[in-house]
């Protein structure tokens, strides 16, 4: 039998410090996360960071947290979940997070005691990076490390260009856009950074941004001066992948636009990136330059058009399996 697993990063259980300490813990220890020798980050991250980040992290979690259905990104992961098993009803799907409840390594386990003897890993990330398709795989494969019985695994490459990706962000962003009751003057396209010398390293995230960037820019039709595309979520002082998202909103609020859409296409669900540091964050720093209205474009999540996307990028990985 043949199963499908969503590798999504993950969300702490709860906005709290007592939720944020051990989800950033495992987060921030991870060596693709983090290239730093363990002798130095090890005391910096125990003696410093973990102690008064989880508090600050938490505080931001509470901002995005809904009452009903929790955190987003475990809420439209859920969903994505849902949905995409009826697409494939004879088939099982489930999702396990790299950091966080429900692991990888308990998905892989529950699937596998179901029968399950050829598994579909499909990374929720378009654009490769290491510090997030190769973690995934990290996860999936050292979870397959504990396991007696091994399954046959194929894993979806990245999708940064794939037609029906491309397809269900454009389609998504016209429907949000056409909700807005406003025109944008500007949109900035903002993919989460990276280190600038992870990429000198050869991770391919930013060539794999461009391309994402370049099919989207020409099926909207957009002229060169609409748009700009940034990097956000930058941590530490090293430099990461430029421009910085929040420079270049500050940079076009000074220069007289006053309403920005940023379009989001790296992530798949909304998230504490997507919500809070541009929703809140970001727009703040906007307005605060003489901007008037920022808009945070609503990720894939549940639309259906990325269902399906979802559903043709597995067929066409899968062929013979599903």
């Amino acid at each position: 039998m043949t199963g499908l697993l969503l590798v999504q990063l993950g969300t702490p259980d709860a906005p709290t410090y007592r939720g944020l300490f051990p989800y950033l813990r495992q987060f921030l220890s991870d060596r693709r996360v983090i290239e730093v020798p363990r002798p130095v980050w090890v005391p910096l991250l125990y003696g410093f960071i973990l102690p008064f980040r989880s508090g600050a992290s938490a505080a931001k979690y509470r901002r995005i947290w809904s009452p009903d259905t929790g955190s987003p990104l475990m809420h439209y992961t859920t969903r994505q979940a849902a949905l995409l098993q009826e697409h494939f009803p004879d088939t099982p799907v489930r999702f396990g997070m790299m950091v966080g409840n429900p692991s990888v390594r308990d998905a892989v386990r529950q699937m596998i005691e179901s029968g399950v003897d050829r598994l579909v890993a499909l990374p929720m990330f378009p654009q490769y990076s290491a510090t997030t398709s190769a973690s995934a795989t990290d996860a999936l494969f050292g979870a397959l490390m504990k396991e007696r019985r091994v399954p046959a695994v194929r894993v979806v490459p990245p999708y940064y260009d794939h037609p029906a990706y491309v397809d269900a962000v454009v389609t998504n962003l016209r429907d949000d856009i056409a909700g807005l009751g406003w025109e944008p003057e500007h949109v900035v396209i903002s993919f989460h950074g990276i280190p600038q010398k992870y990429a000198q390293k050869g991770d391919p995230y930013a060539t794999h941004v461009v391309r994402t960037t370049q099919a989207l820019v020409k099926r909207m039709g957009w002229s060169r001066s609409y748009w700009t595309q940034t990097y956000q979520s930058r941590f530490g002082k090293s430099p990461w992948l430029k421009p910085y998202t929040d420079d270049v909103l500050e940079r076009l609020a000074k220069r007289g636009v006053r309403r920005v859409y940023v379009l989001l296409p790296g992530f798949t669900a909304d998230c504490l990136e997507t919500i809070d540091e541009i929703g809140h964050e970001s727009r703040e720093v906007f307005l605060h330059a003489g901007g008037e209205m920022l808009h945070n474009g609503r990720c894939l999540n549940d639309h259906p058009r990325w269902i399906e996307a979802m559903a043709r990028i597995v067929r066409d990985e899968a062929a013979g399996w599903m």
